[in-house]
């Protein structure tokens, strides 16, 4: 796509989103909680920190690959499980996995997602599968034994949606549900044909994983959102934890701690990886950025599990500054569903290859030509470099 083309980072493929989106569908992507402060937050967190550029380094062949979750992984990077993706673009989840198969890095598919967890395996992804604790743990088991059944190597479990934030971009323009959209937001869908008729189109947008266990909920007069929503355990402790760890033999992976002592205590229940992550900014306003707890985690915990940051990153150096500070990689959602909402799948092959370019040529200039070899001596606080020695 000639759009996509002359797109050469993450900003100008948002762009090209912001286009193809309806006012309602982009804020609900872009949103976050509150006054927006941690979505903020987790982007300038970047910013406070700047990487080492050593010279005089052979760097004539540069392998940025590395192991995450199991996984091999062509650079260090995966993708977050997302909600709904069909709504950006009606290939949806499947146009992610595919784009990540050929990158060669994990894909996460959602429970609240609008593909399968049989039509995701079957796109040949390194794949792993999000899960809350709901209330119905039959609904937790089944979804267990279908992603086992299928081939998921690790199961992701988020443990920071006890309620849900206070996006007021989606009370606003009514992106609710069920929806109650204002006159300014019908006529962002009526400006958006190319959108909005491929959404009339779409007869398979449902939440494909629990539609079958809910079954025919709509006829007692209840949504399948509303069932789902009405699942989310505001009980669930560190036990449901232990219990899961007994339930599944793969790797297991938190999302959505960020403090160090609830780092720690997931360690302690048998995770194998924690996705430090505050939800995008989309939940509790004013949490800090991942990357500001990042070296306190991993003081913390040691070498006893992995570590991906997700939120903010939107460049190859934000990778590079994560692994400096203790991670063994990075996550992003909001980047590849621009990429999808730009251009299907080709969008989300654009922005792989945006990051997977850029962390080359990031290693390079720095010196360094493995992951392995990035280490906190690569990294500085802004506000400390120029008294640290530069060699």
């Amino acid at each position: 796509m000639a759009g996509l083309s002359k797109a050469f980072n993450v900003a100008d493929v948002r762009a090209l989103a912001g286009r193809a989106l309806p006012r309602p569908i982009r804020d609900y992507l872009e949103g976050g909680a509150d006054d927006e402060w941690t979505l903020a937050r987790n982007r300038a967190a970047f910013g406070d920190w700047v990487l080492a550029q050593r010279t005089l380094v052979d760097v004539s062949v540069i392998d940025p690959g590395t192991k995450m979750l199991g996984f091999r992984a062509a650079m260090p990077l995966m993708l977050s499980p997302t909600g709904m993706s069909q709504l950006f673009h009606a290939s949806g989840e499947t146009a992610v996995a595919r784009a990540a198969a050929a990158a060669g890095v994990p894909y996460g598919l959602s429970t609240m997602a609008t593909t399968s967890i049989e039509t995701i395996a079957a796109t040949g992804a390194n794949r792993y599968f999000q899960l809350y604790l709901f209330r119905d743990r039959e609904l937790t088991r089944a979804l267990l034994e279908r992603a086992a059944a299928h081939g998921y190597g690790a199961l992701c479990l988020t443990v920071d949606t006890a309620m849900a934030g206070n996006r007021e971009r989606d009370l606003k323009s009514g992106m609710i549900m069920p929806p109650r959209f204002t006159l300014g937001s019908l006529m962002s869908f009526a400006g958006h044909p190319r959108w909005s008729l491929g959404a009339l189109k779409n007869r398979s947008f449902q939440l494909a994983n629990v539609i079958d266990h809910v079954g025919d909920i709509g006829s007692a007069g209840t949504s399948v959102i509303d069932y789902v929503n009405a699942q989310f355990d505001r009980t669930a402790t560190w036990k449901d934890v232990e219990w899961l760890r007994s339930q599944w033999s793969g790797k297991l992976v938190i999302k959505g701690a960020i403090m160090p002592g609830d780092c720690l205590e997931a360690v302690d229940c048998g995770v194998d990886a924690v996705m430090v992550s505050n939800h995008g900014g989309r939940q509790l306003d004013t949490a800090g950025a991942p990357l500001d707890y990042l070296p306190a985690i991993r003081d913390r915990i040691g070498d006893r599990a992995e570590l991906i940051v997700d939120g903010g990153v939107r460049r190859g150096t934000d990778v590079l500054k994560a692994i400096a500070l203790g991670a063994n990689g990075c996550s992003i959602g909001r980047p590849y569903l621009y990429g999808l909402a730009a251009g299907g799948e080709a969008g989300v092959e654009r922005i792989l290859s945006i990051f997977r370019s850029e962390i080359e040529r990031d290693m390079g200039l720095m010196g360094r030509t493995r992951i392995a070899d990035i280490t906190a001596a690569d990294v500085d606080h802004l506000s400390q470099f120029r008294s640290k020695p530069g060699c």
